[in-house]
């Protein structure tokens, strides 16, 4: 019962961090892409989960860049949002945490049955970039009782069933990029689910909060994530591992207002906006 209030805690504590200014709605829900409230213009920002902190600090500098815009956050997992997207929730920028979303909707793609199945375009032509980069890290809870040192150590824990771990779904990019680092220690998922040695969070704020509540041995979250709780990574995922975590951003073709939202893109791309992912773990690509 704790760690399912805790989790509810950790959501809302998300939402409220969707909304840059008064009255903005959450989950995209936006009257319409560009529309004006109290005389500026609402930007509507679909986010990967992990960039909520990041993306909040960087947006009350914004203010003082274009102070005529209004910027409304949707945090998610890329994989609900990209579902959100398809489905017509309003969006003018979307930032994924992984390339496998973006391609889903990249018309450049659109022949390529394995990356964009629906063969859909609607990115803005030419917007498209590889935004920021990000490590995949094994977390630990405060004093890391079990005492897990890196991703070696794990693989054979996992295989003894001497540890619980805490991972993302497999619809999300941090539960993709854990698959991938299970497939290199030759370690099969579904024996290690039969043994109760893995848990599972619908996204990457999920899994940090119940290695911050110290409910698991410990969990994959990226670095950002692990920064952002306070949490001691004790060892980080190469790209052989897992390959690299790349975070693509690119404006949406249907957006009612693309030139501020490519203004606000090229300023999360711009040294002022970098400094401030930098200095949480986020890197350029």
């Amino acid at each position: 019962m704790k760690r399912l209030l805790s989790l509810a805690l950790a959501a809302a504590m998300a939402l409220s961090l969707t909304a840059c200014g008064d009255g903005a709605p959450a989950n995209g829900s936006a009257s319409g892409s560009g529309s004006q409230s109290g005389g500026r213009t609402e930007l509507v920002v679909f986010a990967a989960a992990s960039m909520t902190e990041t993306l909040a600090q960087i947006a009350e500098q914004y203010q003082t860049v274009d102070p005529g815009v209004k910027l409304v956050f949707n945090f998610a997992s890329s994989g609900d949002l990209l579902t959100q997207i398809k489905e017509g929730a309003v969006c003018d920028l979307f930032i994924s945490a992984a390339p496998k979303q973006m391609n889903a909707l990249d018309g450049t793609l659109a022949q390529d049955a394995e990356k964009n199945p629906d063969g859909l375009d609607m990115l803005a032509e030419g917007s498209r970039m590889d935004l920021l980069q990000n490590k995949v890290t094994l977390a630990v809870p405060e004093g890391n009782p079990k005492g897990v040192e890196n991703f070696d150590q794990l693989a054979d824990l996992l295989r003894s069933g001497d540890v619980l771990l805490a991972v993302g779904n497999s619809d999300v990019p941090v539960g993709q990029y854990s698959q991938k680092i299970f497939a290199y220690y030759g370690l099969d998922q579904a024996q290690m689910d039969a043994a109760g040695v893995l848990t599972y969070g619908s996204n990457v704020k999920e899994v940090t909060t119940a290695v911050s509540e110290g409910t698991v041995d410990c969990g994959i979250i990226y670095a950002t994530d692990a920064y952002s709780a306070g949490l001691t990574a004790v060892d980080a995922a190469t790209s052989d591992m897992c390959g690299q975590v790349i975070y693509p951003a690119a404006v949406l073709k249907d957006s009612q207002n693309q030139e501020k939202a490519q203004a606000l893109l090229d300023y999360l791309n711009g040294d002022e906006a970098t400094a401030i992912f930098e200095s949480v773990g986020f890197s350029k690509p």
